[in-house]
């Protein structure tokens, strides 16, 4: 194994999802479209992010629904093609509503006035036994009296289903983990909030599931290695194949796949992914 390899839980979700979709966005890194849900993502974490900024007392509904307009504007300032997603005025304004009330949603599940975050936007980098890299970012890190230890990630989507918990299960105990290998600190409990239909997904890692994680990751990783190795990523057929946006070069779609970069293969070996 490359030991300064590294993954995070959305390239581990992507391969496990399917190999060739791994390969397409990590390894070669052509690029996607933008989609207007995964940019609704982005600016309604930031005005939860930013929520935080505020004393206490002022961190209502209001003002954070007020704050959708401001964000915007930063995030067109950082990037300013998002603008080109929208074929209208009203459209904009119709996408910006859907965003205020994933916000409001939010104040139906946590009174942000009480929360005091000892982390917001924070990036976790451990190592594990093995050599390989875990790494990703934490919307948020709360801190109880007692120096017991919450995170808690938002998503804009709505809740999975009980037969698909998993996948989002798994994502809480790779944070966890990542949390444990590098400050010695296991959190008490992950939360995930879906902002569209007001629902958590709780769980409570213990450190078994350190190291289960991390025999987990250690074979995702060799998996990966020996496909790496071959050039040869296969498609795999699933129920999210209706929104992949490579199925221009899926041979499930009647599509050719280009050869693999091996520039894309060092980098990722080599943790510069």
């Amino acid at each position: 194994m490359a030991r300064t390899a590294a993954l995070s839980p959305s390239r581990a979700k992507d391969f496990k999802q399917c190999p060739l979709l791994f390969r397409l966005r990590v390894v070669d890194r052509i690029p996607e479209a933008p989609s207007h849900e995964a940019l609704r993502g982005t600016l309604v974490h930031s005005v939860l992010e930013h929520l935080f900024d505020l004393p206490a007392a002022q961190r209502t509904k209001e003002h954070a629904c007020q704050s959708i307009e401001t964000q915007w504007q930063e995030l067109l300032i950082r990037t300013p093609s998002s603008r080109d997603l929208f074929d209208s005025e009203d459209h904009l304004a119709t996408w910006l509503e859907s965003a205020r009330t994933l916000v409001a949603n939010y104040f139906a599940m946590e009174n942000p006035q009480y929360l005091a975050p000892k982390e917001r936007e924070y990036f976790v980098n451990a190592t594990l036994p093995s050599g390989l890299r875990i790494r990703g970012i934490v919307d948020r890190i709360d801190e109880a009296s007692n120096g017991a230890l919450r995170v808690v990630d938002y998503k804009t989507g709505k809740s999975p289903a009980p037969r698909f918990q998993a996948e989002a299960v798994f994502q809480m105990r790779f944070y966890a983990a990542a949390l444990y290998l590098s400050t010695k600190h296991l959190p008490a409990r992950t939360q995930l909030i879906y902002l569209k239909d007001g629902r958590t997904l709780t769980f409570d890692p213990v450190l078994g599931d350190v190291e289960a994680l991390g025999y987990e990751l250690d074979s995702i990783w060799q998996e990966i290695s020996q496909r790496l190795d071959s050039g040869h990523f296969e498609a795999k057929q699933g129920p999210l194949c209706a929104w992949c946006t490579f199925q221009e070069l899926c041979p499930t779609y009647g599509g050719t796949t280009p050869p693999m970069s091996h520039e894309g293969a060092t980098s990722l070996r080599t943790a510069h992914a």
